[in-house]
């Protein structure tokens, strides 16, 4: 369940009024923007964006970023960017300049499907002009680029229906290849666990024990290691229950020293128009502690109040 919905009384004139209202003069409304962006949806946002430039002659992502700053600015842009520009630009990003965050490119393209992918990659190569399997080629080496490029080629298939014998027949396979392998065939992981449907995937773990008596994560914990086993992680606990996959992820991002805010921006940005709720339930069962509480004890001001505005304390 979404904690962000479109506004059923949706006015973009009024919105880009507000806006304009907020930030003219001396000094800014912050409480406005959060108000004004948070009470519509991304679509919405974009109309908001347009009807603003005709209103007033002036682009509004570069009045937020003139009146805002830190961490408060880059998640307003979060929201005020399309969704797909938003998640290439994170790529981009995560490619850029020297050392490659792997995290970013499993979390993107681990989580996605086929039609998400293919929008990703056709919205990266028109924002940046390039390739985006070329880039991810270019960043990375060996058993984990495998994994990647074949996430990136949108590949799984998409059939809900389970076939029983495929999945008796996997677990057999990536047992082969692992437990009772000199060495890993990482090769058989990568087919199994980036192109198979996500229900088939359920069931080959569910074989795959049966099987082997050993749980699929166990098995990649002891066979894979680095930014390759982050990535089957990822996948198998997207598979398993996506919720608390984000739950888990987005505590991640906050223990510890210091928080990993372009990450926390990112998950609840991107979650909060499509299961933020449920998110934040299961983060509530698995951690014993309401996110919103984890907030409030890692980030500050302004950027607190939008954080806890779009988890739902709006």
């Amino acid at each position: 369940m979404a904690t962000i919905y479109p506004n059923s009384h949706f006015n973009a004139e009024t919105s880009a009024k507000e806006l304009r209202d907020a930030m003219k003069g001396l000094g800014t409304n912050e409480d406005e923007i959060i108000k004004v962006l948070v009470s519509h949806d991304n679509r919405q946002r974009q109309e908001i964006s347009s009807k603003y430039k005709q209103l007033f002659g002036r682009e509004l992502d570069d009045d937020l970023k003139s009146e805002l700053g830190g961490h408060f600015e880059a998640a307003i842009i979060a929201l005020m960017t399309p969704t797909f520009l938003f998640l290439a630009r994170e790529l981009k990003r995560a490619m850029k300049g020297a050392g490659t965050d792997e995290s970013v490119l499993i979390d993107i393209l681990a989580t996605k499907s086929n039609a998400d992918v293919k929008t990703i990659k056709a919205t990266y190569q028109t924002e940046f002009n390039r390739s985006l399997e070329d880039d991810i080629r270019s960043d990375t080496e060996g058993n984990f680029q495998h994994m990647l490029v074949s996430l990136c080629n949108a590949a799984r298939e998409e059939n809900p229906k389970v076939d029983a014998g495929l999945a008796k027949k996997d677990a057999q396979d990536i047992l082969g290849a692992g437990e009772k392998h000199w060495g890993t065939e990482e090769s058989v992981f990568n087919l199994v666990l980036c192109t198979r449907s996500f229900p088939q995937l359920r069931a080959t773990f569910e074989a795959y024990r049966d099987t082997s008596g050993f749980g699929i994560v166990d098995t990649i914990k002891r066979e894979t290691s680095g930014s390759l086993q982050e990535g089957y992680l990822a996948i198998v606990n997207y598979v398993w229950d996506s919720n608390y996959y984000y739950a888990e992820s987005l505590y991640n991002t906050i223990k510890g020293a210091g928080t990993n805010d372009d990450a926390l921006i990112r998950l609840i940005v991107t979650r909060s128009e499509i299961d933020l709720k449920h998110v934040a339930s299961a983060f509530l069962k698995t951690y014993g502690k309401h996110l919103q509480d984890f907030v409030k004890e890692d980030c500050g001001g302004e950027y607190r109040k939008l954080l806890l505005a779009v988890i739902g304390n709006n």
